[in-house]
């Protein structure tokens, strides 16, 4: 229900085109990393090392 008031608001009030692109831009970039991923994997050397505890 909140994003109906949210679009609403932005109706009323639309954002800059600066803001726009600015938001496109950063689903794009997110995009792009999860298309990466996806497709060529995640590399070993950014994934986290397993450690155990020296205590059970």
């Amino acid at each position: 229900m909140g994003w109906l008031f949210r679009m609403k608001r932005w109706a009323q009030n639309p954002p800059s085109t600066s803001r726009v692109i600015m938001v496109l831009s950063i689903v794009a970039i997110c995009l792009v990393l999860f298309a990466i991923e996806r497709f060529i994997g995640w590399p070993e050397a950014l994934s986290p090392e397993v450690r155990r505890s020296r205590f059970p």
